[in-house]
């Protein structure tokens, strides 16, 4: 083998996954002792040794979490995605809760995250809010795996990722709301908002509501679903490109409530009447869902449980306790917008 040993390497020749490689080489319960025997032995046939400069975060016992969040463009200067305002706040009191400070930042993909929580010792680990497509930060999300560190982050369960997620069941979610406009009689039903790996909660969102058309028989047509960003100005856009193809629509599902925001906007802008002519749906229930005319009928996600899972999760992990990825049910949340 050329250059230093590392826990991945480990992992290949045990045939066991990195994380099973970390709690082992920490004498975790959680690893059988004949596992944990066997991993020890290869670490030390390697001559593989902890860096200690880059140890992992769970040998500190700071009682902090690190938050960081992925800064999101917006209407306004908050550059934070109003879904994650709320469960911002459930994460704090889980916290609280918990006898736990929380140290929050924003993150950008470029910077070094990845290490820099662990050279300065800020945190006993990390939770991660608002990074879509794990492909763009994998080589970062690999480093804290090979280093031991605990994290845990809110999103989809994509095949191969590693670590643990907690996320919202999208594709019910998507399928859901779907299936409420097919029952108020809507049929040429377009979809707003990312539907490919780069924004996989959209995704699985799109894939929900295809599900739906699929069932109750109707077409499912491509030129119909338009790409957007969760921001009001693309969703206004993304309307007003969906109303240039002058294909029938009667129903627009929008992969959030920024999104369907914007295109009630558009759509009233060239007197189109909602919900008579156009019916909107959203997702995420943020609070101004409630209060934009007509009211929005949306998906809710529980962030309240959402922050208190993560958090639990968290700190299970950092005191090697069983953990898992979860995936959080969504409710359907009716209001004008769609006429019933």
């Amino acid at each position: 083998m050329k250059g230093k040993a590392t826990s991945f390497d480990i992992a290949y020749y045990a045939g066991v996954s990195q994380s099973t490689v970390s709690r082992a080489l920490r004498d975790s319960p959680l690893v059988n002792e004949k596992t944990r025997t066997k991993i020890q032995q290869i670490a030390k046939d390697l001559n593989y040794t902890v860096d200690k400069n880059a140890s992992n975060l769970s040998s500190q016992t700071s009682s902090t979490i690190a938050l960081l969040l992925f800064q999101d463009p917006t209407s306004d200067d908050s550059q934070i995605n109003p879904f994650f305002i709320s469960i911002l706040g459930s994460i704090m009191r889980a916290c609280t809760d918990n006898g736990y400070d929380l140290l929050v930042s924003f993150q950008e993909m470029s910077n070094n995250w990845h290490s820099e929580y662990e050279d300065c010792r800020k945190a006993d680990g990390i939770i991660l809010l608002g990074y879509g497509d794990y492909t763009d930060y994998q080589e970062k999300l690999q480093q804290l795996e090979s280093q031991g560190t605990h994290y845990v982050r809110w999103g989809a369960d994509e095949e191969g990722q590693p670590g643990i997620s907690i996320g919202c069941d999208n594709i019910h979610g998507g399928e859901t709301i779907t299936q409420h406009l097919i029952s108020l009689g809507r049929k040429d039903i377009a979809f707003v908002g990312e539907a490919s790996s780069i924004s996989p909660e959209f995704f699985d969102r799109y894939r929900g509501c295809c599900k739906a058309l699929k069932a109750a028989g109707l077409e499912i047509t491509k030129e119909l679903q338009i790409n957007s960003i969760s921001t009001e100005q693309a969703g206004y856009l993304a309307a007003e490109e969906l109303m240039a193809l002058k294909l029938p629509v009667d129903a627009i599902v929008c992969a959030s409530d920024s999104i369907a925001i914007g295109v009630i906007k558009a759509l009233r802008n060239i007197n189109i009447d909602i919900p008579n002519d156009i019916a909107v749906t959203g997702y995420d229930n943020i609070p101004l869902a409630e209060f934009i005319r007509p009211p929005l009928t949306t998906i809710q996600q529980d962030t309240k449980l959402a922050g208190k899972l993560l958090v639990e999760t968290l700190l299970n992990d950092i005191n090697d306790k069983p953990v898992q990825t979860a995936l959080l049910p969504t409710k359907l949340v009716i209001r004008g917008s769609c006429g019933s």
